[in-house]
């Protein structure tokens, strides 16, 4: 078993137990240590603290006797969140990108841009494609990703501040409040190293 199946079998159980969704991991061999990234979500996104608490959970699962030998040596460990160009591919994924622009290719080639509306079932979605509503089959997607909006009607904003916030944070890559970083720029922990 690769030390990625190996990782996503034990790790999965224990963020879920946080509340936490894991996306994926990744282990990459850099010099005489390897990068363990570790991506995961929720409802209502992750935040630092978010992050912070799903490390240590991590730092202290990598220490059992069956991880440390999937990674062995020293490693750095990086958790992030899903960046904006992770295609749609759960049922969650969709459900947390209600009311952000889309663009779709369907398996019959067509290709649209949209909002979703609404996400009613794991395998429905509602879209507003230029003023009308549309109904999609998620079986029927191809490849569906969220598109950045820098100049989003502030009257969505006013209604629903969170998406707006969502957007805020996406739009300004470069920029983060004083109290969070980027998720991309996630703490790092590391194992041996000084």
């Amino acid at each position: 078993m690769s030390a990625r199946a190996m990782l996503l079998d034990a790790l999965a159980p224990a963020l879920q137990d946080l509340g936490v969704d894991l996306e994926d991991v990744e282990v990459v061999k850099a010099g005489r240590r390897h990068v363990v990234r570790v991506v995961v979500d929720r409802d209502g996104g992750v935040d630092l603290d978010l992050v912070a608490t799903v490390s240590r959970c991590v730092s202290d699962l990598m220490e059992t006797p069956e991880l440390d030998a999937a990674v062995p040596g020293a490693y750095v460990l990086e958790v992030t969140s899903p960046g904006v160009d992770r295609p749609l591919t759960q049922p969650a994924h969709w459900r947390r990108a209600t009311d952000r622009l889309v663009s779709v290719t369907t398996e019959s080639g067509d290709e649209f841009v949209g909002r979703i509306e609404s996400v009613p079932d794991e395998d429905t979605i509602i879209l507003n494609v230029d003023g009308e509503s549309r109904t999609l089959k998620r079986a029927d997607v191809s490849h569906a990703i969220v598109q950045v909006e820098f100049n989003r009607d502030s009257s969505r904003a006013e209604e629903d501040p969170a998406s707006a916030d969502a957007d805020a944070d996406e739009a300004t890559d470069d920029e983060a409040p004083d109290d969070e970083a980027p998720d991309d720029e996630a703490p790092d922990d590391e194992k041996g190293e000084m």
